[in-house]
């Protein structure tokens, strides 16, 4: 005879059906590979003992999930393997998963159905939603960001949008400020990012603005344009660089750190040395730019403060909490520095 009265987790379930208890969880979370007749068990008996996992308590109370949707644009040709958003992502992940959140990424097809974005989130029934990179062409991120389910990102600056952003314009001033001061050089070329992301667009505008400031030349043939977010984009832009300019630059700003490898190998294909010859210096500090050769110097995100920044303002958000919470919320950065430049002292 079962008894109705015992105090139930899913270990002593698992116990009690002869099961592991992460069939259990399985089972209970509808993922994973178990057979039909297991699951009907585990359900069978579960539904006879009247057990309630905590989640699932939890939300009956709150009337909430519990759970995240994650955006990661298709149209962006970003893919989880970018080693700057996935961190950043890995980081709001951590923080959420303390608070008692789960991730669940939204795509657009269930199934055979093809669903928006916003009705996808209705149909998982998520509190709110992370936008880790965002295609400003993409119409249905405008119909969620205007919906009533709350959002963040660390990608995206539209109205609306609780946006947490590393400071690009302080990124480039001391950039351009530690080249004039500290690397004593004149003759300096930009390489950008694919400028329908917001970030490289303010990188590109920064750029020019502050070699203005600097009172530095600054022509249309010193910068270049990778036509995506990876290694390869950058080996292609600075041969097309080198190419259009009338004199070899001294320095290379490059608008990521993915791109600025590519920029480093590319140089040396065309049997340029760096430092030597030209130096680069990267954006976003990336775990791979200190272990190539040479080591890039580079302007440091904060990614685990950002991934963290933006699960605080989401779980406020999804809390309804009274406080007034910025559109806009800016990290500071910091430059440093390695190999890929020489200080001229």
């Amino acid at each position: 005879m079962i008894d109705l009265t015992k105090k139930r987790t899913i270990y002593n379930i698992a116990t009690e059906l002869n099961l592991a208890p992460g069939t259990i969880s399985k089972v209970l979370n509808q993922n994973g590979n178990v057979s039909d007749q297991t699951r009907a068990r585990v359900m069978n008996y579960i539904k006879e003992v009247g057990y309630v996992p905590a989640s699932s308590a939890r939300m009956l109370k709150s009337k909430r999930t519990y759970t995240v949707g994650i955006v990661f644009t298709e149209e962006s040709d970003v893919g989880l393997e970018h080693s700057f958003f996935s961190s950043i992502l890995q980081h709001f992940k951590t923080f959420v998963e303390k608070q008692g959140y789960e991730l669940s990424f939204i795509v657009k097809k269930l199934g055979q159905h093809e669903l928006s974005y916003y009705e996808w989130c209705r149909n998982k029934r998520v509190d709110g939603v992370y936008i880790v990179v965002g295609n400003y062409n993409d119409q249905g991120l405008y119909e969620l960001i205007n919906s009533d389910i709350p959002c963040v990102s660390t990608d995206m600056i539209v109205p609306g949008l609780h946006t947490v952003v590393s400071d690009n314009d302080q990124g480039i001033k001391i950039t351009l400020d530690f080249i004039k001061e500290h690397l004593k050089k004149e003759k300096i070329a930009f390489i950008s990012g694919p400028v329908q992301s917001k970030a490289f667009h303010e990188r590109l505008i920064a750029f020019k603005r502050e070699m203005e400031r600097l009172e530095l030349p600054c022509e249309d043939t010193q910068i270049a344009f990778a036509e995506s977010f990876g290694f390869t984009s950058g080996y292609n832009a600075v041969s097309d660089l080198m190419k259009q300019m009338h004199e070899k630059p001294e320095v290379i700003v490059v608008s990521s750190d993915d791109i600025a490898l590519g920029v480093l190998k590319g140089l040396r294909d065309l049997d340029l040395r760096v430092p030597e010859d030209v130096q680069v210096i990267g954006f976003d500090n990336i775990a791979f730019a200190k272990h190539f050769t040479p080591s890039l110097t580079t302007v440091a995100q904060d990614r685990k403060m950002l991934g963290e920044m933006a699960a605080k303002i989401l779980i406020k958000l999804m809390d309804g909490t009274e406080e007034h919470i910025s559109e806009i919320t800016k990290l500071p950065v910091e430059l440093i520095i390695r190999d890929s430049t020489k200080v001229n002292r």
